[in-house]
């Protein structure tokens, strides 16, 4: 056996450019298996890290998938605010332990503005359960103190001290920037791998008085607030884009889930943030099938390329075959050689797209984290990497089965003195 893959080694070897571009079409394919899985993977983990520890999500009442996502993952816009008086209510509910406000619309260079309370410091949870942790300075504590994501400070050079301004809405128009009433950086939190890196954070009563002199989205011309005015004024908020929710036992999710829906100052909604990832996951599930399919169609094609370049191939190596037919080969023999001869190419293929693949996560890891947010983790193969590596393994055995066959028909005086 030890001779046979020599000999189908070296027989490759001899036809090492032709043989070399099938390699490098098996190696693209297992790269594009491979990457579309660990994407696949990563981007799942970092969707279910990004909130641990809350029990409901409540906000207006629209689809669980939009409510997740706009709170959450700071994905689209809220179809409806919320009164902040209703989400206090909530929060005396006898089966709420506490309750976090969110208030989202504004940005910062990008980024999300997120108004809340020192409470989400104290009660938001990501991963495993882990606390937000402040790698440099303190929560906000005076009015115009924000504390900014660790992407946020990374991407934009920020210290501590430094004073930035935000902008109404998605920040598009230079006019709708917040610059009469700059916050101060007081705190930097460490990394997440989350949404909350992106993130600057302020308090509500901060994203009150922004806009005290605002309506409709625009500045109220004539009427403009100072910082200091703005202080003196009262700025208990009158609305929040929704509110995470913990409660004091699991068992009770669905009655205050119900009480929730069935509250009677306004439309409701409260969601089960794993309950609408799996929604979310079955939205993008066809999108996930259609790449893995473009995938295997490429390595399939890939395939068929190496069954193409060896059946091609033995019409030269007619006489190669009869001659060690005649020093004693058998048809088993001929048809194993070219089987070994598949097999060694696509693992060589295999190989070169496995590591083409890691090195990409390796190498692009930092960059894919910075532009879109998602981890990517550089493991050793899993049981999903390992059953497509030998997926393709497999395919190129059976391929190269088909030129072997083709062989193992071949007579030995067909190979000996060839039609010409």
């Amino acid at each position: 056996m030890t001779a046979l893959l020599h000999l189908a080694a070296r027989s490759a070897w001899n036809r090492r450019f032709v043989l070399g571009l099938v390699v490098l079409s098996i190696a693209l394919s297992t790269f594009l298996l491979l990457g579309i899985e660990r994407l696949r993977q990563d981007l799942r983990a970092n969707f279910a890290q990004a909130v641990s520890g809350t029990d409901l999500i409540v906000g207006a009442r629209t689809g669980p998938v939009q409510l997740l996502l706009y709170a959450v993952f700071r994905i689209g816009n809220a179809t409806n605010n919320i009164r902040y008086s209703s989400a206090e209510a909530i929060a005396q509910h006898r089966g709420v332990a506490w309750m976090v406000p969110l208030s989202l619309g504004d940005s910062h260079r990008g980024f999300a503005v997120l108004g809340t309370t020192t409470g989400y410091f104290e009660h938001f949870r990501h991963g495993q359960k882990q606390r937000l942790v402040l790698a440099q300075g303190k929560p906000f504590e005076a009015l115009y103190d924000t504390v900014v994501g660790a992407e946020v400070a990374r991407r934009l050079g920020y210290t501590l001290g430094q004073r930035i301004v935000l902008s109404h809405g998605d920040g598009a128009m230079a006019a709708n920037d917040h610059a009469d009433k700059p916050f101060t950086i007081v705190g930097i939190l460490a990394p997440t791998g989350t949404p909350v890196d992106r993130t600057v954070h302020i308090s509500l009563q901060a994203m009150e008085a922004i806009h005290l002199d605002w309506m409709a989205g625009a500045p109220l011309p004539g009427q403009a607030v100072s910082a200091e005015q703005a202080a003196q004024r009262d700025l208990t908020p009158r609305t929040i884009t929704a509110a995470l929710i913990g409660l004091k036992s699991r068992a009770a999710v669905f009655a205050v889930q119900r009480d929730v829906a069935a509250f009677r100052a306004e439309p409701l909604l409260a969601i089960l943030p794993g309950v609408a990832l799996d929604e979310l996951w079955d939205v993008v599930g066809l999108g996930e099938r259609g790449l893995q399919a473009m995938s295997a169609l490429v390595a399939t094609v890939s395939l068929a390329g190496l069954v193409a370049v060896i059946l091609a191939g033995l019409n030269e190596r007619r006489r190669e075959l009869a001659i060690l037919r005649a020093v004693g080969a058998g048809p088993r023999q001929m048809l194993a050689l070219l089987a070994a001869e598949g097999l060694l190419v696509t693992g060589a293929g295999v190989a070169l797209g496995a590591l083409a693949c890691w090195g990409t996560v390796a190498l692009a890891g930092g960059w894919v984290q910075a532009q879109f947010g998602i981890t990517l983790q550089l493991l050793s193969p899993g049981y999903a990497e390992w059953r497509l590596m030998a997926a393709v393994l497999a395919g190129g055995l059976l391929a190269s089965l088909v030129p072997g066959w083709r062989a193992y028909r071949l007579s030995l005086s067909d190979g000996l003195s060839p039609r010409i």
